[in-house]
This record gives C-alpha cells, structure tokens and sequence, in this order.
C-alpha cells in the first residue's frame, strides 16, 4: 500500500519556482539593460556641458588684469594729458590779467546806472503829472469861488450867505494846499533832474571806461585766441576718453585747488602740489598703474615718471 501513493506525479509544483527564478533571471538581465539605455541618455546631456564649458578657460584671470591694467594706466595718461591743456590754457588767460573782471565790473556798473537813470525819470513823470494835476485843482478851486461869489450876490438870508462864506474859505484852503504841494514837487523834481545830470555824467565816463577796456582786451584776444580755441578743443576731444566720475572729480580738484592743478607728478617722492612726502609703498602702487591713487593730504591724482614721459 505505501507504492500507491504515486509522489512523482506531484513534481510539476516544485518545477514552478524554477520558472519564476527565470523570470526573475530575466527581470534582473532586463534591468540593466534599461540602466545601460538610461546612461545612454545623459551622454549627450555630458557632451553639452562640455562644449559650453570649453570657452570658459580662455579668459583668464591675468588675461583680465592685463586688461584692467591697460585701461588705468590709459585714464592716467588722458588724465595727465588733459591737466596740460587745461593749464596751458589758464597761462593764456592769466596773460589777459584782470581786463575781463575789469570789463565786467564795467558792464555792471554800467547796467545800475542806467537802471538808477531810469527809475529817476520816472519819478521826474510822476512829478510832473502830479504838479499839473494840482494846477489844475487850483483852478477848479477858483472857479468854484468865482461861482460862489456870485451866487453871495442873490442870497436870501444870513444862513445861505455863511454857507456860501464856508464854501469860498475851503476853497482858498485848498487852492493853498496845492500850491504848497507844488511847491514840494517842484523841489523834488528839481533834486531829481540834478541827480540825472550827476548819474549820466558818470555813466558816460564809465561807457568810455569800457570801450577802452574792451579795445585792450580784444586786442589781446585776438593775439591768443586761435590758439586758445585750439587747446579747449583738444581739451574737450581728451574729457571725452575719461569717465563721467572721473571728469566730476577732476574739475573739483581743480576748482579747489588755487594753481588748478588736479593731476601732478611725483617729485622727489614728495606730491607735485602740496609737496608732502609720499610713503614708498604708495609710491610702488602708483608705479604699478592698477588704480588711481590720490594724495591723502591734498586730494590731486599722482602720477609717476612713466606718465609723464608717455605724454612728452
């Protein structure tokens, strides 16, 4: 009875894990075919990054400092350049002295006389209109008496004739008073026409002051000008090359300082302007040209010997 239980018949359950763990096989065979595929991908996301990142190392650091070098040293030199023109054109100038300060004092003074000459004649119209005006009353006041007088002659009572009396004694009064007033306007007028004689005296000497002026200063203008055009037109070419800041600056160092110096060289390690002793150190870095250096004393950009021989 034990041969009957027939076992083998039973050996198809256990076949079927074998096929699972092939399907498993197949799974885990098949996965990194998938990975392989996936990496296939990202390959040319790799190649991108590198073709973008291959310009990158052209520009280098000391190519940029060659560059930032370049560019300072060339706003000193236009920096050094312009402050030559610039005082070349005060020389020019200083030539001319005090004539044009002259000349506008001149003018000036000129333009209140005038304006002083006006407004007195205007007064002297106000006078005038104010004295005929009382002239003028005057004379209605006498008529008005003249009226009142004859009217005294048909009064019919005491109380008609003492109005009429009140009415010709106020217009005496008045008649008076504006010959008091006249008067007054009469001096005034007259004080006022002395005045105007007195100021137009003065201001035809001044105008004769000035076209004499004027004479020597077009002459020396005249002697200077071709070439002073010349140095404010290379002047205004150079201010061109140089930055909105660094111009800024410039001209208030140059307003401030009393040679109009703004840009000076250094001189036996001392500053061109204030003529204070420069540490070495910052005598190296001015040599170095990697940035605008000024003097802590005085405030004016220093150059060094390099500069000034690039512009001679």
């Amino acid at each position: 009875m034990a041969k009957t239980s027939k076992t083998p018949v039973a050996t198809s359950k256990p076949i079927k894990p074998a096929k699972t763990v092939k399907k498993e096989s197949k799974k885990k065979v098949d996965e990194p075919k998938k990975v392989q595929v996936k990496k296939g991908k990202e390959k040319p996301q790799v190649e991108t990054r590198q073709i973008e990142e291959k310009p990158q190392p052209k520009m280098t650091a000391e190519g940029l400092d060659e560059k930032a070098e370049f560019t300072i040293e060339r706003k000193l030199i236009t920096l050094y350049n312009l402050q030559q023109i610039d005082s070349q054109v005060d020389k020019i100038r200083i030539i001319r002295g005090e004539l044009p300060l002259e000349v506008q004092d001149l003018e000036d003074e000129i333009a209140g006389l005038e304006t002083r000459v006006d407004n007195y004649i205007q007064e002297t119209v106000v006078m005038d209109k104010l004295v005929l005006e009382k002239k003028n009353a005057i004379k209605d006041s006498q008529l008005m008496i003249k009226k009142y007088e004859d009217q005294q002659m048909n009064v019919r009572n005491n109380r008609e004739y003492d109005s009429l009396s009140k009415e010709i004694e106020y217009q005496n009064l008045e008649i008076q008073l504006s010959e008091k007033r006249i008067r007054e306007y009469q001096q005034s007028l007259d004080a006022k026409k002395l005045e105007i004689e007195k100021f137009q005296k003065i201001l035809q000497d001044r105008k004769n002051d000035l076209e004499i002026k004027k004479n020597e200063l077009e002459d020396i203008v005249a002697e200077t000008e071709k070439e002073e055009n010349d140095l404010i037109h290379k002047s205004e070419v150079n201010r061109n090359y140089i930055e909105d800041r660094l111009i800024t600056a410039y001209t208030r160092i140059r307003k401030n300082a009393r040679n109009g110096l703004a840009v000076v060289q250094i001189e036996r390690d001392a500053c061109g302007g204030c003529f204070n002793k420069i540490p070495p150190q910052h005598q190296l870095d001015i040599r170095m040209h990697k940035k605008i250096i000024v003097c802590e004393y005085c405030g004016r950009i220093l150059v060094d010997e390099g500069i000034v021989n690039a512009i001679n």
